[in-house]
């Protein structure tokens, strides 16, 4: 079961939507699933799904809503991408990580108060996903090909939860200097974990569409999905 229901930001003066998958059963824990630039579009809701077929309570919120409810952009045509990149500098991505926060509010209620919760995001969602893990009380944390997360590392002493990071090294938004900056700003994290993806580019695991190179997503998948069984047990 799966489809977008409305839920209250932290301080209860408005609703946002997020797109919700259900496992059959009882969930294993909640994985939230942070958009990249083009919205909870389709590729970011069959995150959702995969993950509610591997027996998690999959969320998504719609982190545009300020902007434009239910953006739904595609990254193989230009026009849109164009739009996707503008709408970057409209996105206060403080008021994003409160939107995050109270996604995982709303998904632990929703497992009756104790469950885990794990984040997943890529692209802008791979450093809302960094910052999340420096702002917010989620269990574990995924992001991939992160953008400006060099930026970020003077907030990584707040990190106290297992985080994941995976590089492509051919990253047109990641140039090899900002990821040399990640690798030794973060190579004393004890709860930090980098993967590098030699050649690759950026949106390699896109769900669909011509980014994605597939035997590299299941790579970077499969360390995903184990680093979550072993930290939301």
């Amino acid at each position: 079961m799966s489809g977008f229901t409305p839920i209250s930001t932290l301080e209860g003066d408005a609703q946002f939507d997020v797109y919700v998958a259900r496992p059959e059963g009882t969930p294993k824990a909640a994985i939230i699933v942070v958009q990249e630039i083009f919205g909870v579009n389709e590729g970011i809701r069959r995150k959702c799904d995969n993950w509610a077929k591997a027996g998690y309570l999959a969320y998504a919120p719609d982190l545009f809503w300020r902007l434009s409810p239910h953006i739904e952009l595609d990254a193989d045509i230009a026009e849109e991408m164009d739009r996707a990149l503008a709408y970057i500098t409209d996105f206060n991505q403080d008021q994003g990580i409160r939107d995050i926060e109270a996604t995982i509010k709303a998904a632990r209620t929703d497992l009756g108060g104790n469950g885990k919760v794990g984040l997943v995001g890529y692209c802008l969602g791979g450093r809302m996903v960094f910052m999340s893990a420096c702002r917010t009380d989620g269990d574990a944390f995924v992001g991939y090909y992160g953008v400006g997360i060099d930026g970020l590392l003077g907030e990584q002493h707040a990190i106290g939860k297992p985080t994941l990071l995976h590089i492509p090294t051919a990253d047109g938004f990641v140039p090899p200097k900002v990821q040399k900056a990640m690798h030794d700003g973060l190579s004393g994290n004890r709860h930090v974990t980098l993967h590098d993806y030699d050649g690759l580019d950026h949106g390699f695991a896109a769900e669909m569409g011509k980014r994605r190179v597939e035997d590299a997503a299941q790579l970077a998948d499969g360390r995903t999905a184990d680093f979550f069984a072993e930290h939301l047990a």
